[in-house]
């Protein structure tokens, strides 16, 4: 199995300890370093069976469904540990006192707990998996549905749950925040100086909106290299996908109202690639140019990526 680099390194692990040994379980609970060494020696091993062989040609499906599949069982944990939580609730407002409901109510408490536990020992699992496919790859999985809850990196969220927490701040964990940075770029623009001036220009904006989170729609080319930057510093995304089975050649024009619903502070584009001859001849990429004209339109700061010489110039 290849080596990894130095930067795949544990979080404190006092939290995650504590938590387990809070549960007085007897059986042993493996640490946040194992769990994160399961997942990449679990994606590792894959890795070293696809690449290079006949079906290297589909190793982002192939990774990206197991990445997925560990994400499900997540979700699944979770929401077993909020029906838990539920019953819990019920049965503290139904106490009356006996010893047989205080014994219920520290069990279901104890189940709810465990059941915690379990959902983040996956994520850690899921989060190294990522992060070895990343490194191998250059690809970004991101949950196809639904986001995900902190992480090792950057926290992901749907943009349909992001829109919600706007209209109601108590759901936290999905509320995007008040400096939503948008971007759209072509999908030719994976260019080395693309890279470049995408990073600059996103460093820009972090740095002109420090609690920024970065909505995009995930296409690749440019988008694709946003959101690495994104995943390297940590900045929250909120991604909209196009929904093409539901609105055809549209749905990157539909994706477009869901990142300008989000109320951006500022719109950054790059509809063509900065590469010496990427795309030469042809012509801007549309739904980049469609947001840059919406954020006119509604009066937003819109910023379009040019190459060194020019400079970030008003789109």
């Amino acid at each position: 199995m290849r080596p990894l680099p130095s930067f795949f390194n544990t979080a404190d692990l006092d939290g995650f300890d504590a938590r387990t040994a809070a549960l007085q379980d007897p059986r042993p609970h493996p640490t946040e370093p194992q769990l994160a060494q399961l997942g990449r020696a679990l994606m590792g091993e894959v890795l070293d069976m696809l690449l290079g062989g006949a079906l290297e040609d589909q190793v982002v499906p192939i990774c990206e469904t197991l990445i997925g599949g560990l994400h499900a069982g997540v979700h699944r944990l979770e929401r077993d540990a909020d029906r838990e939580r539920e019953q819990l609730a019920d049965r503290l407002r139904d106490f009356d006192g006996s010893e047989v409901a205080d014994v219920d109510l520290q069990e279901a408490k104890a189940r709810a707990d465990a059941l915690d536990v379990a959902a983040d020992a996956m994520g850690f699992v899921r989060d190294a998996a990522a992060e070895a496919y990343a490194v191998a790859t250059g690809e970004v999985w991101s949950p196809w549905r639904g986001s995900v809850r902190g992480g090792t990196s950057a926290a992901q969220l749907d943009a349909q749950a992001a829109l919600r927490a706007l209209e109601d701040r108590k759901r936290a964990g999905a509320d995007p925040g008040d400096a939503v940075v948008a971007f759209r770029a072509s999908p030719r623009s994976d260019a080395p100086e693309d890279a470049n001036r995408i990073f600059d220009a996103l460093n820009w904006a972090r740095t002109e909106y420090p609690g920024m989170s970065l909505a995009l729609t995930g296409a690749k080319g440019g988008e694709r290299l946003a959101k690495r930057w994104a995943q390297q510093k940590g900045v929250r995304l909120v991604l909209a996908r196009p929904d093409f089975e539901r609105f055809g050649r549209a749905a990157p024009f539909r994706a477009n109202d869901q990142l300008m619903a989000l109320q951006p502070v500022c719109v950054l584009v790059l509809p063509e690639s900065l590469g010496p001859a990427a795309e030469a001849g042809a012509p801007p990429f549309g739904p980049a140019m469609n947001l840059a004209e919406q954020a006119r339109e509604r009066g937003v700061r819109c910023v379009r990526i040019a190459p060194k010489a020019e400079g970030a110039r008003r789109a």
